[in-house]
């Protein structure tokens, strides 16, 4: 997820050919509950549409800093992916994450634990940790290319084959997951869209 640039979401959107106009209502009870307790009080929801998701509909939400009056991609946000059954993911990215002592392994895995255990309890019944280690992000505030930080449990559900994975900061909160992540073993690469992922919607406007 390593941010080269900004771009305005209206170009991305644009050349996606998603709008606001063909956005249906998904709200979940866990979409509401996450956003309670994670959501920072000082942001502003610049963006909601409609998206394909590993050939499904889902809804990709995104707030930005109160300030922020269009949709800028690369900068300071916070970002949900669902659907009418569960939370697909979401993303935390705040220049607060950018300091802080990151937990240990095991510290890591706790907390990544608790938030499953209330956001994605399914993957706890048969899963698979593969790896736990430190994982950057980065974001441009102010001019400045700011490195976020956080220990990521990256781990594998064996009923499905699926990867998920869940980020945590150095006040051990979660700041990135995702889930049901389809991984194409040959040639190697991601199958699952990266709707939570700046650069990837940026390629996207490139690619057209």
């Amino acid at each position: 997820m390593k941010i080269a640039h900004l771009a305005t979401g209206a170009a991305v959107a644009a050349a996606l050919h998603i709008t606001n106009a063909q956005t249906a209502s998904m709200d979940t009870a866990d979409t509401t509950s996450l956003l309670s307790a994670y959501l920072p009080e000082n942001y502003r929801e610049v963006s909601r549409r409609n998206i394909r998701l590993d050939g499904g509909e889902a809804i990709l939400q995104r707030w930005q800093p109160a300030a922020h009056t269009q949709t800028t991609y690369g900068g300071e946000h916070f970002s949900i992916l669902y659907n009418h059954h569960q939370i697909k993911g979401f993303t935390d990215m705040r220049a607060i994450h950018a300091h802080g002592e990151l937990p240990d392994k095991a510290s890591a895995q706790a907390a990544a634990d608790a938030f499953l255990r209330e956001y994605g309890a399914d993957l706890l019944t048969d899963r698979e940790i593969h790896w736990i280690d430190r994982h950057d992000e980065t974001i441009r505030v102010n001019g400045e290319t700011l490195t976020l930080r956080g220990m990521k449990v990256k781990m594998r559900n064996r009923s499905d084959g699926r990867w998920f994975w869940v980020i945590i900061a150095s006040n051990g909160q979660p700041i990135v997951f995702e889930r049901d992540i389809v991984w194409i073993n040959m040639p190697g690469h991601r199958q699952t869209e990266k709707w939570l992922h700046d650069n990837w919607l940026i390629q996207q406007e490139t690619d057209k």
